[in-house]
């Protein structure tokens, strides 16, 4: 049993760098994790749900839960939706 068994992790940014390693860090100690990423450029613009699909396979690959947001935190209805997973 991993410490974070019975937990929900909602990691923004997760589809790379520091995000991906908190995301895989989690899902690899027992928590579900919502795994959002914008898949933005680095300069910001655009968007695509690569990242965020991919993180979700890797950690399903591994025996984890995982689920991908694409939600924007800054905008409240997106976040909104971005934390309904977490609840059931």
């Amino acid at each position: 049993m991993g410490r974070l068994d019975g937990r929900v992790a909602i990691v923004t940014g997760a589809g790379n760098l520091l995000g991906r390693a908190h995301a895989l860090y989690l899902a690899a100690n027992g928590a579900r994790v919502v795994v959002n990423d914008l898949g933005a450029s680095v300069h910001g613009e655009g968007s695509s749900p690569a990242a965020a699909d991919a993180m979700v396979a890797e950690i399903r690959a591994a025996g984890g839960e995982a689920t991908a947001s694409g939600d924007d935190v800054a905008d409240w209805d997106q976040a909104g939706r971005m934390i309904a997973p977490a609840w059931g």
